[in-house]
């Protein structure tokens, strides 16, 4: 299945507005280290429902906004969230970034970039447009160090890759970008219950739950192009 017919049917459902809500707990800490100042150009990669750029339109002073998503339905979606004309959404192709380059000073995405057909390309479009000193912050929770994500593949038809986190920093020098950082915010927020609730209809163990949220959690990896 296409990542376009995959999530479209995400965004059909309500998924994205439920992926929302659970990427919140790690993504807003991200959000918040970013040094957007005001009037700057963003772009979120991956957007689905929007909520990245609209909540840094709130709390950045952003100026225009832009949400790319591979799915038109994500898209429409997201576009009836806001009524902002500094945000709109395009649907585009990670391997073909629709803006010029140097046009883009900062560039988010959550748990999106892993779906890239060619992420070594993503990344070298993701150094094109961005403006010199400009801004990558590439949030992902399926990656290798996180062992309780690993099946996760299982579960949709979309290929993804698995990367380690040397293998993020390495790939990103590759494509041209410095490494400012790189880090793992635990999720703090999703309920863990007792130990004598388990096992659950998805965790086997209390300590493998605590070990998925609040010691993997999502791993923040942030570029600086030169």
């Amino acid at each position: 299945m296409s990542v376009r017919a995959e999530f479209d049917a995400w965004a059909a459902d309500g998924r994205d507005k439920g992926m929302e809500e659970r990427h919140w707990h790690t993504a807003k800490h991200a959000l918040a280290r970013m040094p957007i100042e005001p009037g700057d150009t963003v772009l979120d990669l991956g957007c689905g429902s929007g909520y990245a750029g609209r909540a840094l339109r709130e709390t950045k002073d952003a100026g225009r906004v832009y949400g790319l998503d591979g799915s038109p339905a994500m898209a429409r979606n997201a576009r009836s969230y806001t009524d902002d004309p500094d945000v709109g959404f395009v649907v585009g192709d990670f391997d073909d970034l629709p803006f010029a380059a140097d046009s883009i000073d900062h560039i988010w995405s959550m748990e999106a970039f892993y779906y890239a057909r060619d992420p070594h390309h993503t990344l070298e479009e993701v150094a094109r447009v961005l403006a010199p000193g400009g801004t990558f912050y590439c949030a992902v929770n399926y990656y290798e160090e996180n062992v309780h994500s690993h099946e996760w593949q299982e579960r949709i038809d979309v290929e993804m890759t698995r990367w380690s986190r040397k293998q993020y920093r390495e790939a990103f020098r590759d494509a041209g970008l410095y490494v400012a950082e790189q880090d793992s915010i635990p999720d703090r927020e999703i309920e863990i219950l007792p130990a004598e609730s388990f096992p659950t209809e998805e965790w086997e163990t209390r300590e493998a739950m605590v070990e998925r949220y609040r010691t993997y959690g999502t791993l923040l990896t942030v570029g600086v192009a030169p």
